[in-house]
């Protein structure tokens, strides 16, 4: 049974939710497009045009043109469908982790060997 109590906020994280799923859902649904190898090429050859076709919103637009993993998230971006996107750029999970923790590739390879321990 659902709870009608919010949950509690995570200092740093933004919580995707509903609010989030729709506020995100044209940028997801791009991402989402990069299954596929002609689109990624149509990506590149023209982004702008490319975010246009999904009516991107200024700061989604803004978000992708920085390459800004933790901006996309706050403009509604869901991790698995940015994989897609960081995917382009040779980005794996692990790009993104370290620039959401402000660490270095090798620095947060490094903290989750740690936490492994």
């Amino acid at each position: 049974m659902a709870s009608n109590h919010p949950l509690p906020a995570i200092a740093g994280t933004t919580l995707f939710d509903g609010e989030q799923a729709q506020k995100g859902y044209a940028l997801n649904k791009m991402c989402f497009s990069f299954n596929s190898a002609d689109n990624r090429a149509e990506f590149q050859q023209d982004e702008e045009a490319y975010m246009r076709k999904y009516r991107l919103t200024e700061p989604q637009a803004a978000a992708i043109r920085a390459r800004n993993v933790l901006q996309l998230i706050a403009a509604g971006g869901n991790a698995y469908y940015l994989a897609k996107f960081a995917g382009i750029f040779g980005l794996d999970m692990q790009d993104i982790g370290a620039q959401q923790t402000g660490l270095t590739k090798d620095e947060f390879k490094a903290r989750l060997v740690a936490a492994g321990k």
